[in-house]
């Protein structure tokens, strides 16, 4: 592996959260009645005309302004013709050579420093049908017994972002998507959710020696329904060209389905170019021309992006702490509950695992409260802790009452309920001794019991061992 490097473009579809679809007035939902939300545009009837969505032309320009993008003054849209069932019209209305948004960037930050990974392009389209396959194993195509059309997601407004190929690493590529996901939902553009088809990524994977610059030829993954899959998908397809390489054969341009449960790789068809679409320009749309007040009214509006934020965190925190508390939107309140006086390692802890853990809301998180526990997480019963965590986001709320139910630690007011518990529990005792260790726990927890969870567990651990000591 360490003469070979992976190189790895993505492109990641992402369906926008517009009211109506890409080119008529049919409703945008996920989980309505199959073949429900559909109409003569939409399902391509002769003689009906695309209209396009204002919003949706609006949103890839800011997608776009937040990817670093160049803003086309003129954007075409075109059809890209295919057959297969999910196109009912026998082609898909696209942007191909003349797209909204060109030329961009995003910053990764990685462990060993920050790495620029190029945007070739992110342009609209519309979204196809949604094939479902019935019977087989995996619910794909492969093996199995018919296939299904639901036609309500087709015609729903869709972005597709390309990236240049300069990721290098599975987890590398993973990053990166966290953090698009993650800039995608703060712009409010899409809920970005894999699991319901509203972020949708294919990988394209190659591998050449270390230290070359030529780019071999690669394969695609497709259908993968999570970031860690993502990540075995393209960790097992570079394993598998690099046995083909090293067995002196040649890599093939295939696309492949990834099988989560046994790691195999599938091919289903050979990589289509663009020439196999046959492109040309959609004769029933005009040109998009945004105007240049309204990029620049769009510029101003974008919030602070999650990359800048991520390195803002990153000058208190190290890289992976910094990465889980701006992807998992939690970085803000964690800024605030550490100039409320917390210490800034301890805060993201609890944040970002307690907290997360405990369901509460972090927009109607306290973070002056938040600051009191996380101060005072050593001296207070984990119990009375996490039960604090539990109702931080109640209207309301004080830590207060928390805070006065401090751990007793002090081994001169432990050490007589210790003895008490050892002597009650005689036959225990003797188990212990002869070998029963585990019975520590049941010690531990009379003393607990007693203390009504009051007590240090560390300390009381220590006054049971030594007192049970043969």
């Amino acid at each position: 592996m360490s003469t070979w490097e992976p190189v790895i473009g993505l492109e990641i579809h992402v369906q926008l959260k517009t009211r109506t679809k890409m080119f008529c007035r049919c409703r945008v939902g996920f989980g309505a009645e199959e073949n429900s939300q559909t109409c003569p545009v939409c399902l391509g009837f002769p003689g009906a005309l695309p209209v396009p969505n204002r919003t949706a032309i609006e949103w890839v320009v800011k997608l776009g302004l937040a990817l670093g993008c160049e803003i086309a003054e003129r954007a075409v849209f075109a059809r890209k013709n295919y057959f297969y069932p999910d196109l009912s019209k026998g082609y898909q209305i696209s942007q191909y050579d003349l797209p909204s948004c060109v030329n961009g960037n995003m910053i990764v930050s990685l462990a060993e420093g920050q790495h620029e990974i190029g945007i070739v392009r992110a342009h609209l389209e519309e979204d196809a049908a949604k094939n479902v396959h019935v019977g087989g194993r995996t619910g794909r195509i492969g093996g199995a017994e018919y296939t299904l059309v639901d036609y309500n997601r087709g015609g729903t407004p869709l972005v597709e972002i390309v990236t240049a190929p300069d990721l290098h690493s599975a987890e590398e590529a993973k990053r990166f998507l966290q953090l698009l996901r993650q800039t995608i939902v703060e712009l409010g553009i899409s809920d970005a959710e894999m699991e319901k088809g509203t972020l949708r990524v294919d990988a394209n994977v190659s591998v050449r020696p270390a230290g070359s610059e030529v780019l071999r030829t690669r394969s695609e993954i497709k259908n993968m329904n999570s970031f860690t899959h993502i990540a075995r998908g393209i960790d097992a397809e570079v394993a598998r060209q690099i046995e083909v390489w090293e067995s002196g054969g040649e890599v093939e341009q295939h696309t492949y389905d990834f099988d989560v449960g046994s790691g195999a790789l599938t091919a289903r068809r050979t990589k289509e170019e663009a020439d196999d679409y046959r492109y040309f320009p959609e004769p029933d749309l005009a040109p998009v021309e945004p105007p240049a007040e309204l990029v620049d009214r769009l510029r101003f509006e974008l919030p602070e992006l999650p990359a800048a934020r991520i390195a803002r965190v990153m000058k208190k925190l190290d890289h992976d702490r910094a990465l889980v508390l701006v992807t998992g939107g939690l970085d803000r309140l964690w800024e605030a509950t550490v100039a409320a006086g917390a210490d800034g390692v301890a805060a993201s802890n609890v944040i970002a695992n307690q907290l997360v853990a405990s369901g509460a809301r972090p927009g109607a998180v306290d973070p002056t409260e938040l600051a009191k526990l996380v101060d005072a997480r050593e001296r207070i019963p984990r119990a009375t802790f996490a039960e604090a965590l539990g109702k931080i986001g109640d209207h309301g709320f004080s830590a207060e009452p928390y805070l006065a139910m401090e751990s007793v630690s002090d081994t001169s007011e432990l050490e007589p309920i210790v003895d008490a518990v050892i002597a009650a529990n005689s036959a225990q005792v003797e188990q212990y001794r002869g070998g029963k260790e585990g019975l520590l726990g049941f010690f531990v927890g009379q003393v607990m019991k007693e203390t009504k969870g009051r007590a240090d567990p560390r300390v009381v651990n220590e006054l049971v061992r030594a007192r049970l000591a043969p």
